[in-house]
């Protein structure tokens, strides 16, 4: 595979993560099954209203970092395709793209935990939101490894480029 495959490979699946995630965020959440469900809870329980907006904000706000990081992602793969595959410039990248992952898991595990202070949050959601920070933990530590071994590779091609 040559690197420009190799890089529309990629920039298909950022799409397509991206076009999901669109389609999630637009559609689920504020057109369809999330707000059908939760307006149908305030329906049947109004003592429940007081959480719909809050909840649909706070799940509009844990999708902008993840965003973010597919524009860090479509410049890596810019960059393979340039042929440019182990540079300072995509350790950074997998770096920024690091702390997004950890700070959008962080930002979902204290607000689920703050909703769930204010009772605005049910305890098996709180337990279900574990496997989603675990995922992005483990998301965060794959960009932080990947960004030492490309920074430990470009020094070396550094080094290689300067020697007869």
């Amino acid at each position: 595979m040559t690197q420009k495959n190799l890089a529309r490979w990629i920039q298909g699946i950022l799409l397509g993560f991206g076009v999901f995630g669109l389609f999630f965020c637009v559609g689920v959440v504020y057109f369809g099954i999330i707000p059908i469900i939760g307006k149908d809870i305030v329906i049947r329980n109004p003592e429940f209203s007081y959480m719909f907006t809050p909840w649909m904000v706070f799940l509009l706000l844990t999708a902008v970092p993840c965003y973010i990081f597919l524009f860090f992602g479509w410049k890596i793969s810019r960059n393979i395709m340039d042929d440019n595959s182990f540079s300072q410039e995509n350790a950074h990248y997998l770096k920024i793209m690091a702390y997004l992952a950890l700070g959008d898991t962080v930002f979902f595990f204290i607000g689920n935990i703050v909703l769930f202070f204010l009772s605005m949050n049910h305890p098996g959601m709180l337990l279900g939101s574990l496997v989603i920070d675990f995922l992005g933990v483990s998301v965060s530590v794959g960009c932080a490894a990947l960004s030492h071994l490309v920074q430990k590779a470009a020094e070396m091609k550094a080094e290689n480029d300067l020697t007869i």
